[in-house]
């Protein structure tokens, strides 16, 4: 019983990262639309301003969408492993030194 709990916990907080991460992404479309019309109104677009916004939040919601979909290429659960045993056996082997 007390595991369907934690594993109903553990969906509902992956549905509310994605719920987030979706919510960042629409604002960031609607805002950088808007800007793009306005760096556009403003000087047709002979200095594009709206790059440097779109390009600066774009790095961001890239973050999010990693932490969203649990992706993380540099440190997964694989990786963790390895250097849990790597530890034990480096520790193992200096008991025995």
């Amino acid at each position: 019983m007390e595991n369907s709990e934690n594993s109903y916990q553990r969906a509902k907080e992956r549905v509310e990262e994605l719920k987030k991460f979706y919510s960042h992404l629409l604002s960031y479309i609607v805002v950088n639309v808007f800007l793009a019309a306005l760096n556009f109104y403003s000087n047709e677009w002979r200095n594009p301003w709206f790059l440097w916004v779109t390009a600066g939040w774009g790095i961001g919601i890239v973050f999010d969408a990693l932490r969203a979909y649990q992706i993380n290429p540099m440190f997964n659960k694989d990786w963790e492993e390895r250097k849990i045993k790597s530890f034990m056996k480096e520790e193992e082997k200096q008991r025995w030194e």
